[in-house]
């Protein structure tokens, strides 16, 4: 059974930094693309950044770039979410999803169950 589980959430005041993981298991993702996606309250699920299965690629939504960051550590088969200069609006549920193809394809198998950020002002 395929099972995503991400960890890293939790509380931080705004100009602070988070790194969240998102670690594999039941089959290894190390052929496709990954991403993060969040969702606040009272809003849908946004795309926050995705990566290559080499991690060569990589994509961000508009209000991330230059904040956060996406890696991979296909040994692992777990996914990073580095996210630094944390504001209030970026408190959300953070997802992992598996993507369909190696490249980003923006067409996603699997969903993690997701981790709580909260960012105080």
């Amino acid at each position: 059974q395929v099972q995503l589980v991400e960890s890293g959430g939790g509380l931080v005041q705004a100009g602070g930094s988070l790194r969240l993981s998102c670690s594999a298991s039941g089959r290894t993702f190390s052929g496709y693309a990954m991403a993060w996606f969040r969702q606040a309250p009272g809003k849908e699920r946004e795309f926050v950044a995705a990566i290559s299965w080499t991690g060569i690629n990589t994509n961000y939504a508009d209000s991330v770039k230059g904040r956060f960051t996406i890696s991979r550590d296909n040994a692992k088969n777990t996914v990073y979410l580095q996210m630094n200069s944390l504001k209030p609006e970026d408190t959300a549920v953070y997802y992992c999803a598996v993507d369909r193809g190696g490249a980003i394809t923006y067409e996603y198998a699997y969903w993690g169950q997701g981790t709580q950020v909260t960012v105080s002002s």
